[in-house]
């Protein structure tokens, strides 16, 4: 099964655990030809690393990544273009073997599904994963050239004032909790026609995409879920000649194809699950105890989820660009 595995023509694959040696990524059916090096994909990586404020995780991680393959003189070949990054700065010592499942983290569920499960950080289930996304989105961008991503954070723990987030925060992170977040996607210059009817519907693809971002819980597009409150007068985008549209509830999808709107996606970020403060639940043998966690974690993992956000959007509007290219021309 490729579990592992993302997108149709454009594929993204992913290995490597949080506390493991590195991760790394392998991206299948780029087009030939373009311009490529190291510099280009770390300028992603930078805004995603951890350690670079009192707002995200300590860990020093500089995110250093590396290319293996698939690049010659500068210039993908439309070879399988390998990626890997060294993990430098983890700290198994924070999560013993025998530590109680966290709630809301994935230990009991992975312990259920295989038996056993890799408690340094959350192996395989960490966050750490994200970097390659990342890394693979800095690489779908250069497919897509005149479409520009950029995600932000527009709610932390409910609040939309900005002002007010710092000392939230601080708050929270003082308690030895965690607040969640809503980030905001928004990709302009995407044509009109790009994805297919029913099964192959670009928001699909996008939500898909978007749910799969470690501690996403909700996604929007357009109205999302406040167009169950509207009117069809009201939800509806007026269209001019041009055509020129009056509004954007869709958030840039009909029918499952982009209409030459931005593309609007929002994702919900829970908070993070790792906190200093107890919580009760139990260890693998079933036996009630609290769970605390004492690691290096972010007191709000949506502010580094708007880079993953963006590298997601950047792989699926790729892949159905070169989707709709093979079928349309």
């Amino acid at each position: 099964m490729s579990i592992n595995s993302f997108g149709h023509l454009l594929r993204l694959s992913t290995w490597g655990e949080s506390h493991g040696p590195a991760i790394g990524c392998m991206l299948e059916g780029c087009p030939p030809g373009l311009a490529l090096d190291e510099a280009a994909i770390q300028a992603f990586l930078d805004k995603r690393r951890p350690g670079t404020g009192r707002n995200v995780s300590p860990r020093q991680e500089p995110d250093r990544v590396r290319i293996l393959s698939g690049v010659y003189e500068g210039k993908t070949t439309g070879t399988p273009i390998a990626m890997v990054i060294d993990n430098v700065d983890a700290r198994s010592k924070d999560y013993p073997a025998d530590a109680p499942y966290r709630p809301g983290h994935a230990d009991y569920s992975y312990d259920a599904k295989y038996g056993l499960r890799d408690p340094r950080g959350g192996g395989r289930a960490s966050a750490r994963e994200t970097a390659m996304r990342v890394a693979g989105g800095a690489v779908a961008r250069l497919i897509i050239p005149d479409v520009s991503i950029m995600a932000k954070v527009v709610a932390i723990g409910g609040e939309t004032d900005a002002a007010k987030w710092d000392a939230m925060l601080d708050d929270a992170r003082g308690d030895g909790d965690s607040l969640g977040a809503l980030v905001e996607c928004t990709a302009t210059g995407v044509p009109a026609g790009w994805g297919a009817p029913v099964y192959g519907k670009l928001d699909a693809a996008l939500a898909g995409a978007m749910m799969s971002i470690p501690a996403v819980k909700g996604v929007e597009i357009g109205e999302g879920m406040n167009a169950a409150a509207l009117k069809g007068s009201e939800n509806a985008d007026p269209m001019r000649p041009g055509p020129e549209y009056g509004a954007n509830h869709s958030g840039g999808t009909a029918g499952g194809i982009s209409t030459g709107q931005p593309i609007v996606v929002r994702a919900a970020f829970k908070p993070t699950s790792s906190i200093r403060k107890p919580v009760p639940s139990i260890n693998a043998a079933g036996e009630p105890k609290d769970a605390v966690t004492k690691g290096r974690h972010d007191p709000c993992v949506g502010i580094r989820g708007a880079p993953v956000m963006e590298a997601m959007m950047a792989l699926v509007l790729a892949d159905h660009f070169l989707l709709h290219r093979a079928q349309c021309g």
